[in-house]
């Protein structure tokens, strides 16, 4: 089984694999499966930084399997202006629910109160499976120079937007 331990956010070698997961295996910091070529894997990485789809993982012998992410059932809201979109977008995120944030787009877990609501305002709903990357949050560590992680202790627990303009 590979073991990936380290994180890179580029690379300039030949990637040699692939695992495309969907967002609620990218938030675990312990996930066990299978490289898009067949591979089994373990993935380590600190808790509380959910993986990113077109992160690199280094495994230990040397192997770059990149995160892909796997489309899956989300609500897409789509507004036309952007006064009614912010207001839409104030009130999702009032409910403390996780959201990817586009152009004029908001997308979503399933959830039909959610979906009303968006509704109510004249969003339109698209219910086309699509990859979730939600905000990580204020204060989460943003994607940019080297991030590493080397933390080895197994002992813990386990383990793109397509559609609308980005």
């Amino acid at each position: 089984m590979l073991k990936a331990f380290e994180r890179l956010d580029h690379t300039h070698d030949e990637i040699s694999d692939s695992i495309t997961l969907d967002q609620d295996t990218r938030k675990k910091s312990r996930i066990k499966g299978i490289t898009d070529k067949g591979a089994d894997i373990g993935i380590f990485v600190e808790r509380g930084h959910p993986l990113l789809v077109g992160e690199i993982l280094k495994t230990e012998c040397g192997l770059l399997i990149e995160v892909k992410g796997q489309a899956e059932d989300v609500s897409t809201a789509i507004g036309t202006d952007w006064l009614t979109f912010s207001k839409v977008c104030y009130h999702l995120g009032n409910r403390h629910t996780t959201l990817q944030v586009g152009e004029l787009w908001v997308r979503f877990k399933p959830d039909h109160v959610l979906e009303e609501l968006a509704e109510k305002y004249g969003l339109t709903i698209d219910k086309t499976p699509a990859v979730f990357e939600p905000e990580n949050g204020a204060y989460a560590k943003r994607a940019g120079g080297h991030s590493h992680s080397h933390s080895h202790d197994e002992s813990h627990g386990h383990s793109h937007g397509n559609g609308h303009a980005h």
